[in-house]
């Protein structure tokens, strides 16, 4: 194998490793969300500070990496917006977190990219698949397990508060695609932000809900979902997408929904259930298939 080629598969395999950090520390914020609780941190201050502590670090390592640059007002636009429509449905998920055990929350989100699919049918023109369509029906499946096989563990307002976040997304997803045909993705992803947290910063100021953190262990919590869950998945997941494709990179985005389950049953003591597993492997195969169906 020559240098060149070595060099190459060095190249991927970095671009493989940000891949999976970055799906394993979005894993991450159900957890988090779960712990705010904990520590009598409210869901909105949590998401405000979320937001302008993730921001403020991933411009700032733009900036050291010299990849900080500005949007057009055309393109700034349509980013502010998405981080309006993101700031809604990562309201949805938080607010669903409140009903449900954090690894529930982390499948049943992960069924977005099914829904990805269906809009890309929809808005985008992308070819009908057979194959695609049982992926759905496996993905949706696998909810309906989770939820349908013992109703009365399962709270189906966080259940459907959580499948609305997992469609905002969908919406968020199709609306990036169009949008970054022609912006620049690093100033993208961070003027998105910049606007989530505005949005943030507004809602908790109008309602006055929005307080400052008290004590150590709810800064440590902001801090923690701020870097951990927010800036540095989205700088990796960025570096990865120069390193490999996108297909591959949303392949390795299924470790996300395996990290929340896992550290949901370890650090949150949530009791497994053959039910969560069986649902969880049909949601992950459906995911997998829309993901590789070329």
């Amino acid at each position: 194998m020559s240098r060149q080629q070595l060099l190459a598969t060095d190249r991927r395999t970095v671009g493989a490793v940000m891949g999976l950090v970055s799906a394993a520390c979005f894993g991450t914020l159900a957890i988090f969300g779960k712990i705010a609780t904990e520590v009598g941190l409210s869901t909105t201050t949590l998401l405000v500070f979320r937001f302008l502590v993730g921001a403020a670090l991933l411009w700032a390592g733009l900036a050291v990496t010299g990849r900080a640059t500005l949007l057009d007002r055309r393109e700034s636009r349509a980013a502010l917006a998405l981080g309006v429509l993101y700031a809604l449905f990562t309201g949805f998920y938080f607010w669903g977190l409140l009903f449900i055990p954090a690894g529930l929350t982390g499948l049943v989100f992960y069924t977005y990219p099914v829904y990805v699919y269906v809009l890309a049918v929809w808005l985008l023109d992308e070819p009908l698949s057979g194959r695609k369509v049982g992926a759905l029906a496996l993905a949706l499946g696998g909810v309906g397990l989770i939820v349908g096989g013992d109703p009365d563990a399962v709270d189906f307002v966080g259940v459907a508060l959580v499948l609305l976040a997992a469609l905002g997304l969908a919406g968020y997803v199709v609306g990036s695609r169009a949008a970054l045909a022609t912006a620049d993705s690093d100033a993208f992803s961070g003027t998105v932000l910049v606007g989530t947290a505005g949005a943030f910063l507004l809602f908790g100021g109008g309602t006055g809900r929005l307080t400052l953190p008290s004590g150590l262990d709810q800064w440590l919590v902001v801090l923690g979902i701020g870097a951990i869950g927010t800036a540095v998945p989205m700088f990796l997941y960025i570096a990865a997408l120069d390193r490999i494709q996108a297909s591959h990179a949303s392949v390795l985005g299924t470790a996300e929904p395996l990290v929340t389950v896992v550290l949901g049953i370890v650090v949150l003591g949530e009791a497994p259930s053959w039910l969560l597993f069986v649902g969880g492997g049909l949601i992950l195969a459906g995911v997998l298939i829309i993901q590789t169906d070329s």
